[in-house]
């Protein structure tokens, strides 16, 4: 009976670990990319109630590529580390910034694309300069590249009136238009898309807060996904599907891998 017993728990623990060897060497089929979905023209909401935009479509492409499933997942930019952490997204790819305070916490891919985090204003604000923004209420993302380029400099934040964290930026150009706020910190990309598409009376400053690069973020253990979608990157640089990508969406080819 003792050696039955003991015969049956050895048995019991080799299939568990044949069971955990299995989860372990399978890959999902699925390609899921987390996105904000207030952030056109890299990831929106279309009218359709379709999830488009310039960073799905070369992830969409890069999903083909890999023989995967591509999966548009909405995040809240503030829980995006969760997100990735939990693998419930496999890749924050949506205008991320590669910073210093983001290098070790993340994989990255490459930079794919360069931006600047700029001031937006309205026309009529009398706002020409950062140094004009003494005394005024200022919005930025919460948890953004705005906001670190903001907290990076320590005298243009202490010369703002209010700084105000809000959830997305289209909810802060709605608080600019009202007059809530004075001015937006946030990525030059979107704000000339947004102003181009929607036809508000807004402008960009000439100076602008930092300059940055977009890259593709993953768990930092997660370099086998990060190093496949590397190469697919490269290789959609290569036959020019990428510069195909950029120009329907920017009217001109902006990425800079390869260049």
């Amino acid at each position: 009976m003792v050696i039955k017993k003991i015969v049956a728990s050895v048995m019991a623990v080799a299939t568990l670990a044949m069971a955990f060897a299995g989860c372990g060497k399978k890959e999902s089929n699925k390609f899921v990319v987390g996105f904000d979905q207030e952030f056109p023209p890299m990831g929106f909401v279309a009218d359709d109630g379709s999830y488009v935009g310039f960073d799905l479509d070369l992830a969409k492409e890069a999903a083909k590529r890999m023989g995967k499933e591509f999966v548009a997942q909405p995040i809240a930019w503030d829980s995006k580390d969760q997100e990735l952490a939990t693998g419930n997204i496999d890749c924050i790819w949506n205008g991320f910034t590669m910073t210093d305070e983001r290098a070790d916490k993340y994989a990255w891919t490459s930079a794919y694309m360069a931006n600047a985090q700029v001031v937006v204003v309205k026309n009529d604000s009398g706002i020409s300069s950062l140094a004009d923004l003494a005394g005024k209420t200022v919005a930025v993302q919460k948890d953004s590249s705005g906001l670190e380029a903001v907290e990076d400099n320590a005298d243009l934040k202490a010369s703002f009136g209010k700084l105000v964290e809000m959830d997305s930026y289209l909810n802060a150009m709605m608080e600019l238009e009202m007059g809530s706020v004075d001015a937006i910190v946030m990525d030059e990309i979107v704000a000339r898309y947004e102003i181009q598409t929607s036809g508000k009376a807004f402008t960009v400053l000439d100076e602008s807060v930092a300059t940055e690069q977009y890259g593709v973020g993953f768990y930092k253990d997660n370099k086998d996904l990060r190093d496949k979608v590397q190469k697919v990157l490269e290789e959609m640089a290569a036959d020019g599907t990428m510069a195909q990508i950029s120009t329907k969406w920017f009217g001109k080819d902006i990425t800079i891998i390869g260049k």
